[in-house]
């Protein structure tokens, strides 16, 4: 199957599932990267299929009232779980389609650690799609899109297929604001702007994220959750407010 063929069968494919976003990235420029955190197996692979499925912004609104078990639970469903499952069910349908054309692809699980003394998976989801062009990495250390903000979970395949990778990473668009860093409830962000020849720990403390969730887990299981990163971007809030104004009943005529 010609590349813009196989490029062209995905897409069709994610949409009809229910993604969101897709994109085709170049995965060379990081090989690095990805080699020191997943190992050679996985830098081995040239390109990336990045997927992302947008949350519910109704679900995220309501983070500011998290400490309620009924806001807690309903994040923790439709927010996280919810769309983890979607997302690898995208990914494994996706992975078949590739694989029948004769390349390889592996898929990465959309949320699963598997580096306890990192706290990072095997793969970062919000690279490919930083790489296929988008979005941009904020301050949060989040995915930001122009379209949802950081309102977004992502999945990964890693492929050799031939994809178009047209797309290029976006600058950041964070500018001044620091909504998100003095949202964090633990003060681990440092505020700094994205820079690919640094490490997360200039920007992000994953120490103090994890020890937070960890105390919240040993109070409650059921209502560990958090989010304020991502509730208070304001890329993500104007996003909410557009789909609530055009969703706005029309006025008197």
């Amino acid at each position: 199957m010609a590349t813009h063929r196989l490029d062209r069968t995905l897409r069709l494919a994610a949409q009809r599932l229910g993604a969101d976003c897709l994109g085709f990235a170049d995965l060379t420029p990081v090989r690095a990267f990805v080699a020191d955190q997943g190992g050679a197996a996985l830098a081995g692979y040239p390109s990336a299929v990045s997927i992302g499925v947008a949350l519910p912004h109704a679900v995220v609104d309501q983070l500011p009232q998290r400490h309620q078990r009924a806001v807690a639970v309903n994040y923790q469903t439709h927010a996280y779980d919810v769309i983890n499952q979607r997302l690898d069910l995208i990914s494994s349908h996706l992975t078949s389609l590739i694989q029948r054309q004769g390349h390889a692809a592996l898929p990465i699980p959309a949320s699963k650690r598997v580096d306890d003394a990192r706290l990072c998976g095997a793969f970062s989801h919000k690279l490919a799609a930083h790489m296929a062009g988008l979005g941009w990495i904020g301050k949060s250390c989040l995915l930001v899109t122009p379209e949802h903000g950081p309102r977004v979970r992502w999945a990964t395949i890693l492929t050799t297929a031939p994809l178009d990778v047209a797309g290029a990473p976006l600058a950041s668009r964070c500018g001044r604001c620091n909504l998100c860093v003095a949202a964090c409830p633990v003060q681990a962000f440092t505020g700094r702007l994205f820079a690919e020849d640094e490490p997360r720990e200039q920007r992000f403390d994953a120490s103090k994220c994890d020890a937070y969730f960890k105390t919240m887990r040993k109070a409650d299981p059921e209502i560990a959750v958090c989010g304020m990163c991502l509730y208070s971007c304001p890329h993500g809030q104007r996003a909410a407010a557009r789909l609530t104004r055009a969703a706005s009943p029309a006025g008197p005529s």
